[in-house]
């Protein structure tokens, strides 16, 4: 809606302009148009850029968010929306009828990119996505503010007491009803573009809550930033390969669990797009 609302904009702008500075009366036009419509555009980018920096500035991040804010719920959808259409991402989604009608899940998804999150939060919008992610990225401009406002869960992946508080409020959060819950439990970006081991601890989130487990796999993230540099478009595919139920959960160790879900991510990104173990 944000980056067709200023495209459009910006062309309504260029033929105003054209036509009151009489373009259209000679060949002016043809630089007059595209000037105008370039010109108009970054302007325009950049007040979109700097509402979102001063909804932003006004986000105290020692205040604890109890609940989502749907403000910035959707100030933020519009933006990964506009992130996603101006990157030239076209997303290719499979079996996302599995997802589950009603209530809370825990959602889990390999790790290639640092666009993986903008991704899922486009694909699933409606599905209030708080994520669980590395303390770092508290303190990114812009982003930290907003994951706050989205109860996304900070992780110290060098404190096990604070990541045991960590699965403990997401648990919280998906039994109040407030938000599902996003993790990649590899805990990292794969730098080889392959599927690695799991810290089988985040899925006690979804025991503790008991909630269903949404599975996810994710190609060719990593292309993204790369072809966005040359202004070449990028195929993504997201497949939604399946649903563990709560009921398939009962009895088993997290461990157990998390060989599972590794192994429905695996055998739907095949022997190729999977590392050593």
């Amino acid at each position: 809606m944000l980056f067709w609302g200023i495209i459009l904009l910006s062309a309504a702008i260029s033929v105003a302009i054209c036509a009151g500075a009489g373009g259209f009366g000679s060949l002016a036009w043809l630089w007059m148009l595209p000037a105008g419509f370039v010109g108009s555009y970054l302007v325009l980018a950049l007040a979109a850029f700097l509402f979102l920096v001063a909804a932003c500035r006004v986000v105290d991040l020692e205040k604890p968010q109890e609940a989502d804010s749907r403000a910035y719920r959707k100030i933020t959808r519009v933006y990964v929306r506009f992130l996603v259409k101006f990157a030239r991402v076209r997303v290719h989604t499979q079996g996302l009828e599995q997802l589950p009608s009603q209530g809370r899940f825990l959602l889990v998804c390999n790790h290639l990119n640092d666009v993986d999150p903008v991704l899922l939060l486009d694909v699933f919008a409606d599905s209030q996505l708080a994520f669980v992610s590395k303390q770092e990225n508290r303190d990114m401009f812009v982003v930290g503010k907003l994951m706050h406002k989205l109860q996304c869960q900070m992780l110290n992946r060098d404190d096990d007491r604070q990541a045991l508080l960590v699965i403990r409020k997401c648990a919280e959060i998906l039994k109040e009803d407030k938000a599902s819950i996003a993790v990649f439990p590899e805990g990292y970006c794969s730098t080889d573009g392959l599927l690695h081991h799991f810290r089988s601890g985040v899925f006690k989130i979804a025991q503790k809550a008991k909630v269903p487990i949404v599975v996810c796999t994710v190609r060719n993230t990593k292309a993204v930033i790369p072809n966005l540099r040359h202004l070449r478009p990028t195929d993504v595919h997201l497949h939604l390969v399946g649903v563990l139920p709560v009921s398939a959960m009962e009895g088993q160790t997290t461990v157990a669990i998390s060989q599972q879900v590794h192994r429905m991510m695996a055998e739907d990104l095949g022997p190729g797009l999977t590392g050593e173990e």
